[in-house]
């Protein structure tokens, strides 16, 4: 992810990975905060990154069965914006590969009219090596990410104040 740093401003994608997860104490006062819901605890998310307005890109922790690697990717905006990006970290990587940060994933429904994706070489040989069985476009990605979880809006609006 740190070649991600790089392309900040370059390709109008503003999306900066943490070089570790939130702490949980950080995530609690993060989801109340957003929410203004002071009885939740944010335990459902492992924040792993930020855009240029303060939103965070994090696992959601749905499946207790499963891996982190295995959990949906989404994104929770400074505006409000919600999306379920990603099924999971290796569809992640190829949304990243092909211009794709998380709050234009989550906002590709409305981009905004000057922006085009620029696919990246280096994300791309990243994302072939560590998830070549999940390759995808962004489009498809997103795609897949809406259809398997379609209410995620609506289950983070009901938790708000």
């Amino acid at each position: 992810m740190a070649i991600r740093l790089d392309c900040i401003g370059e390709d109008g994608v503003d999306f900066e990975p943490f070089a570790t997860f939130l702490t949980a104490d950080e995530t609690t006062d993060w989801f109340r905060a957003w929410t203004g819901n002071r009885e939740l605890s944010g335990d459902e998310f492992r924040v792993f990154g930020q855009d240029g307005t303060g939103g965070y890109a994090a696992f959601w922790l749905i499946h207790p069965d499963q891996p982190l690697a295995e959990q949906p990717i989404v994104f929770l905006g400074s505006e409000g914006e919600t999306g379920v990006v990603a099924r999971n970290l290796g569809a992640l990587l190829w949304l990243l590969a092909d211009g794709f940060g998380p709050w234009e994933a989550a906002t590709s429904h409305d981009p905004e009219p000057d922006w085009a994706p620029h696919p990246n070489r280096d994300l791309t040989a990243i994302a072939e090596r560590f998830a070549p069985d999940h390759r995808a476009s962004a489009a498809v990605v997103i795609e897949q990410a809406t259809r398997e979880f379609p209410d995620f809006d609506n289950i983070v609006m009901k938790l708000c104040r």
